[in-house]
C-alpha cells in the first residue's frame, strides 16, 4: 500500500535505462537489462539519469530517515537524522528546484502550525498540478512502448497524487473535514485506482462529519473501482465501528471490533496500546496489508475519532470503550500488556535505585 520511494527510484532508472537502449539490437538489450539490477545497487552512478532522477533519490534516501528511522531513534540518533534528512532535501532542491516532493517535505517541517501548512499545500497546489502534467504530456509524446508510456505518465502525476494527499490529510488533522473530502475526491478523479490511499482519510472525515451515507458510498466506489480491500482495511472499519458507537448501537460497534481482533494480528495489544505515531513526511507509510503494522498505523489515524470528548479520565471516550471491550475480549493481552509496562517501568528506575544507594 501507498508510495514505496525506493521502489519508484528503482522505476525511475529502470525506465531511463531502457529508453537508452532502445538503439541496441534485441539481444544486447536484453543482456545489458538483466545486469541493471546490480547496478542500480551497486553502482548507481553508473547508469543514466537525469537531474531529476538524482533529486529523486536523495528524497528517497531522506525519506528512509525521516519516515522511517526516526519515529524509534534515540534523542541523540534522531537530531543526526534530522538534520541529515534536511541536507539531503536541500541538495534535491539545489539539483531540481521544481522536485516537489522535497519542497513539500521541506515546508513540513519548516511551518509552525498546521494551519500554515495546510495554506501553503492548497496555495501552491495549482502549480505542482500544472507542472506534472507537463512533463505527463512529454511522456505521451515520448515515441516508445505502450507500457512504458503508462509507466512514465504514473511517474509524472505521483508528485501531484501526494500532494493532494497531503493537503486532505492536514484538512483532516485541522478538523476541516468537508475540504478533505472534497480534495481527496480530486485525487481520485486523477486515479480512480488510488495508489495515494486517500479513501483511508476519506473513511475517517465522513466518521468526522457523522456521514454514514457517505461512509456506505465510499464503501461502494471502492469495490467498484477494483481497489484492494475494500471491506476489511482498518480504517473503514474503525469509521463504521466510530459511526455505530455515536449512535450507541453497541451490537454494529462490538461486531466491528470483534471484525479488527479476528482480521489483524496482535490486534488486542493495538487497541490496547493505541500508539500515536508522527505522520509520514513523504507519504502514508507503507506497511503490509492485513499486517498488525497496518492496524497500528490506522488506529494512529484514527486519533482524530478516538480522542473526541472525554471521560472522567480525560481520555477520548470511544478510546476509553475501545480500550475496555478489547480487555473484556482479549483479557489475556491485556495483563501482558500490563506487565510490559511494569517491566519497562522496572528497567527506568534501576539506575535511580542504584544511585540512590551509592
Amino acid at each position: 500500500m501507498s508510495f514505496d520511494p525506493q521502489r519508484e527510484d528503482y522505476e525511475r532508472l529502470g525506465l531511463r535505462f531502457a529508453r537508452s537502449l532502445d538503439s541496441n539490437d534485441p539481444t544486447n538489450a536484453a543482456r545489458a537489462f538483466a545486469n541493471f539490477g546490480r547496478r542500480f545497487a551497486q553502482d548507481r552512478d553508473s547508469l543514466p539519469q537525469s537531474d531529476a532522477d538524482r533529486a529523486f533519490h536523495l528524497v528517497s534516501e531522506a525519506t528512509r530517515l525521516i519516515d522511517y528511522e526516526l519515529p524509534f531513534a534515540t534523542d541523540e540518533r534522531a537530531a543526526t537524522i534530522i538534520e541529515t534528512g534536511h541536507r539531503l532535501l536541500d541538495e534535491a532542491l539545489a539539483i531540481d528546484p521544481l522536485c516537489f516532493d522535497a519542497l513539500r517535505m521541506k515546508r513540513a517541517a519548516q511551518s509552525g502550525s498546521f494551519e500554515g501548512f495546510l495554506e501553503y499545500l492548497a496555495d501552491e497546489c495549482e502549480m505542482v498540478r500544472l507542472s506534472c502534467e507537463t512533463q505527463r504530456d512529454e511522456a505521451l509524446r515520448a515515441a516508445c512502448a505502450g507500457e512504458r508510456v503508462r509507466l512514465a505518465t504514473d511517474l509524472a502525476m505521483r508528485p501531484y497524487l501526494r500532494w493532494l494527499a497531503a493537503w486532505s490529510e492536514q484538512a483532516l488533522i485541522c478538523g476541516r473535514n468537508k475540504e478533505a473530502l472534497g480534495v481527496a475526491e480530486r485525487a481520485l478523479q486523477e486515479d480512480p485506482r488510488d495508489k495515494a490511499d486517500v479513501r483511508y482519510t476519506m473513511a475517517l472525515a465522513y466518521a468526522k462529519l457523522e456521514d454514514e451515507d457517505g461512509l456506505d458510498k465510499l464503501a461502494r466506489s471502492n469495490h467498484m473501482a477494483g481497489r484492494p480491500r475494500p471491506e476489511d482495511d482498518p480504517w473503514m472499519l474503525l469509521a463504521h465501528l466510530a459511526l455505530a458507537h455515536k449512535r450507541l448501537d453497541m451490537d454494529v460497534a462490538g461486531k466491528d471490533l470483534d471484525k479488527i481482533l479476528a482480521t489483524f494480528p496482535h490486534a488486542a495489544e493495538a487497541l490496547l496500546r493505541q500508539t500515536e505515531l508522527p505522520d509520514g513526511v513523504y507519504a502514508r507509510l507503507a506497511v503490509v496489508s492485513g499486517s498488525e503494522d497496518e492496524l497500528i498505523l490506522a488506529i494512529s489515524e484514527a486519533t482524530v475519532l478516538l480522542q473526541e470528548g472525554f471521560d472522567s479520565r480525560g481520555k477520548g471516550v470511544l478510546s476509553s470503550w475501545i480500550m475496555h471491550e478489547a480487555m473484556l475480549r482479549r483479557p489475556q493481552a491485556a495483563l501482558a500488556l500490563i506487565a510490559d509496562c511494569q517491566g519497562n517501568a522496572d528497567e527506568d528506575d534501576e539506575p535511580t535505585r542504584q544511585g540512590d544507594g551509592s
